[in-house]
């Protein structure tokens, strides 16, 4: 089994957004993060101290316009660093879930990290902003986080009633599947989890 460090730096440019995510698969939590988008931090925050993930991520975008260029590019971004970081994916657990309860809300994201690219979300919210931050780019982050991840992601509010909770449920979920998918099996001896032998 390769003990090379599972480590991640994506830099992404477009002319709406600047991105730059480093990651360390084994880490301890550690994080910083600035997006110009205050909910956003605290979310990224969560993920990487649930999934103790060591986490940066700088971005700037146009946020004169809205927030969903800026959403979007930092989940592209963000999964293009597990992308990298994983590899060819040998000898990983691959599949990972988590239910996180927050106060009176309830959370459940299931993780496999197939190479398909493949996203569900159920998520019903009180309102049309949390934090500032519209509800609907929510599901946005973790379909965009999805694709580049090349992972099939569901995430599921099953109930809740305040939806900065949910949210923070939904994210503390995501770190933790990802945090049990991302891990080496030493039973697996550096094997590619798939009967195709690829992932």
């Amino acid at each position: 089994m390769s003990t090379q460090p599972r480590q991640a730096h994506i830099e992404r440019k477009t002319r709406e957004t600047e991105i730059l995510v480093t990651l360390a698969l084994e880490g301890s939590g550690h994080y910083q993060v600035d997006t110009g988008i205050g909910f956003l931090d605290h979310m990224l925050a969560h993920l990487a101290v649930h999934g103790l993930f060591d986490l940066t991520v700088q971005a700037s975008g146009d946020l004169h316009v809205d927030a969903h260029h800026t959403v979007e590019d930092v989940a592209l971004a963000l999964g293009a660093a597990f992308d990298q970081a994983l590899g060819d994916r040998a000898g990983i657990v691959r599949i990972g879930s988590a239910y996180v309860p927050m106060d009176e809300s309830l959370a459940f994201v299931a993780v496999d990290l197939s190479g398909r690219p493949y996203a569900v979300t159920e998520m019903d919210w009180a309102g049309p902003t949390v934090g500032g931050l519209p509800v609907t780019l929510i599901p946005h982050f973790f379909e965009s986080f999805a694709a580049t991840a090349r992972a099939n992601v569901h995430a599921r509010l099953i109930h809740g009633r305040d939806d900065h909770h949910k949210a923070e449920a939904l994210f503390k979920a995501l770190g933790r599947a990802l945090d049990a998918a991302t891990r080496l099996d030493p039973r697996r001896s550096g094997m590619v989890p798939s009967t195709k032998g690829k992932l």
